[in-house]
């Protein structure tokens, strides 16, 4: 499965080079299947921080002897770090209901809670799985003592069939993913 996942990755990155311009892949939205209820009505997701490969416009792979390059020609269609953390914003929303929102915080009130999430890993691994893997911050502005640094690592398989689209909808899996670990086991 490895090699087919690289393989497919290569026919995209070999299309892109037979001239034109790079190919820009968008993350799509994916709606969490879980539903969960959190102590705080409003939460604040401050800008998250990535490994410098990924916070690089280029698509970054692992080759099978470990080391981390740039699929030739291939790039995200936003920036990594704005749109890693609008889609754990909206992970977060649309999975507990509560107001979310990325910093700056754009409401007149404080959030009830913030959140800072600090990525180890952010790439399409050598496996074939996107891989996530880090530790996110709780700061809440209650008495009760419910703030929280836990880490995790994620792993979501990518479609074979669907070279880079498949990559970004893994991304996506995982960054869903993400967003449900935080609401259960940070903002109860």
């Amino acid at each position: 499965m490895l090699n087919r996942t690289l393989t497919a990755l290569a026919l995209v990155a070999g299309l892109a080079a037979c001239g034109g311009p790079e190919l820009r892949y968008a993350v799509p939205q994916v709606a969490s299947a879980k539903k969960m209820s959190i102590a705080f009505r409003s939460v604040e997701v401050r800008e998250i921080t990535l490994p410098t490969y990924a916070a690089l416009e280029e698509i970054y792979v692992e080759t099978p002897e470990g080391v981390i390059t740039p699929a030739k020609d291939l790039l995200w269609a936003d920036d990594p770090v704005r749109a890693a953390t609008l889609e754990l914003s909206r992970a977060l929303r649309l999975s507990t209901g509560a107001r979310v929102a990325s910093e700056p915080w754009p409401f007149d009130d404080f959030a009830e809670a913030r959140i800072e999430v600090r990525l180890e890993e952010f790439l399409a691994d050598a496996r074939g799985q996107f891989r996530v893997a880090g530790q996110y911050f709780v700061a809440t502005r209650d008495a009760l003592g419910r703030d929280r640094a836990e880490t995790f690592e994620i792993a979501v398989p990518i479609p074979q069939a669907e070279g880079a689209t498949g990559l970004a909808a893994a991304r996506a899996a995982a960054m869903t993913r993400l967003a449900e670990i935080i609401a259960r086991d940070g903002l109860r």
